[in-house]
């Protein structure tokens, strides 16, 4: 196929025609949730927020001492915590995506998607939003530092960087939310939430990663190694971030015990590496897993 270059970035016809088709599945593939999802049902007692192998505390010590109301109870404040940094973390997304597409031709299908894409997130928060109200469940913030942060990333990451973190937050969240969506003893409202979420974020995620193989194409190797480290960096920032501290105290537990057993369990590394392993294999692809990445990735278990 002949390419037709349409940007200083690298933007090829080929290019746009991923857009296209990314923007016919959003026509014919797409969910309200303020209707998809009973929001009126009531929350079974026994139900978990999430599935238990992907609690934090699973596999530990500690959680065999828990009882099984403290156990739904940790699950269902987990779930919150990473709702709300879900949406953080869209947040973040669209501006930097509003800024990315910021005086680009709004005929092309990259714009359009870009814009449908910034849609989809703000129906997801909201969603998220309204599940975690309806769980009972206070809004799990990340501390000032990280907050910091995140204004920091979003007001000057763009390209690679900017859809690198994107991506590594998309593609996390994604393999968690495709085992709760199964899970038959997780809340309904998480089961809905997930659904919705997996089948849209799948074009989000397709997007994210054309728009990093555009960007490497001319990419020199001082600036793949610099993008490298950069996404780990942000990879770092959103894994850490995640579960809130609170989440055990709210369950009753003694948290820096709770902190302790999390750093300490094999199992939810191993958990980690599995959520992280379709990133790894597309950073490598691409060039964006150097040495210097990979040991910020390893040190959250991502590798």
């Amino acid at each position: 196929m002949a390419l037709t270059w349409q940007t200083g970035y690298g933007h090829t016809t080929a290019d746009d025609d991923v857009s296209k088709r990314l923007l016919e599945s959003a026509a014919t593939l797409s969910y309200d949730p303020s209707t998809e999802i009973d929001w009126d049902a009531p929350l079974p007692d026994d139900h978990y927020g999430l599935n238990p192998e992907w609690s934090t505390l699973y596999g530990t010590r500690l959680w065999d001492e828990m009882t099984e109301r403290q156990r739904v109870t940790l699950t269902r404040h987990e779930v919150c915590s990473i709702m709300n940094t879900g949406i953080w973390f869209e947040m973040i997304l669209q501006q930097m995506v509003l800024r990315d597409q910021y005086l680009k031709n709004p005929a092309t299908a990259e714009f359009q998607f870009a814009l449908t894409e910034i849609a989809d997130e703000c129906r997801h928060s909201i969603m998220f939003a309204r599940a975690c109200a309806k769980m009972g469940v206070p809004a799990y913030r990340p501390n000032k530092v990280i907050a910091q942060a995140g204004r920091a990333f979003k007001a000057l990451a763009k390209g690679e960087l900017a859809y690198g973190g994107i991506l590594v937050a998309e593609e996390v969240l994604d393999v968690m939310q495709r085992d709760w969506m199964r899970g038959e003893k997780v809340l309904e409202i998480v089961r809905g939430t997930s659904r919705i979420h997996v089948v849209e974020e799948s074009r989000h995620m397709k997007f994210a990663r054309q728009e990093i193989r555009e960007r490497m194409r001319p990419a020199s190797p001082a600036r793949r190694r610099a993008s490298a480290t950069g996404i780990a960096v942000g990879a770092y920032v959103i894994v850490t971030s995640m579960v809130h501290p609170g989440v055990y105290k709210a369950a009753g537990l003694d948290v820096q015990r709770a902190l302790a057993e999390v750093r300490a369990s094999e199992h939810r590394k191993a958990m980690m590496r599995t959520s992280s392993r379709h990133l790894m294999a597309f950073l490598a692809e691409t060039g964006l897993l150097t040495s210097r990445s990979a040991a910020v990735y390893r040190r959250v278990h991502m590798l």
